[in-house]
């Protein structure tokens, strides 16, 4: 799949407390979760960001607690794909399970405000602003196929139905 949208750039150590603060944990409604992602990192993130954006981070990304609300809330505000220098284990699965998209990469050549192209088949990441391209780590097949079906329960739902997920 190709995406293409502005970054949202953040540093190091972005855990799940920052994505969705536990303050709103109590609601699992996906707009609620929208209104509130990045709320404690950037208080106004989830009035400026449109379908199609990134997050853009450093290393661990997604640490902190397991909670799946942090995955859903940044896919319910409608960003395309998180790039981050490393992940936090449990958020890498949360996120593949929810069918958001999640690449490895040197983000350092990344700036806010840039625009950005990926190609999550091929791992690349054009930066049109800075004009550079990056390339990503691979996406394990299956975890594509998760995303590729809307997550976890989608892609078993279509197996058991005896599609192709």
């Amino acid at each position: 799949m190709v995406f293409s949208g502005k970054v949202f750039k953040f540093g190091d150590n972005i855990d799940t407390d920052a994505i969705i603060p536990a303050r709103y944990l109590n609601d699992s409604n996906d707009e609620n979760l929208r209104i509130h992602c990045m709320e404690d990192a950037d208080g106004m993130f989830s009035s400026r960001v449109s379908t199609g954006d990134c997050i853009v981070a450093g290393n661990n990304f997604g640490c902190g607690s397991s909670r799946e609300h942090a995955p859903r809330a940044i896919k319910a505000c409608g960003v395309s794909v998180v790039i981050a220098k490393s992940f936090a284990r449990i958020f890498y699965r949360n996120s593949f399970n929810i069918g958001l998209f999640i690449l490895e990469a040197d983000t350092d050549g990344i700036n806010n405000g840039d625009v950005i192209e990926i190609n999550t088949d091929t791992g690349e990441i054009k930066n049109k602003t800075g004009n550079s391209i990056i390339k990503s780590k691979p996406i394990p097949k299956f975890m594509s196929e998760l995303v590729n079906a809307g997550g976890l329960i989608a892609y078993a739902k279509k197996k058991i139905k005896g599609g192709k997920a």
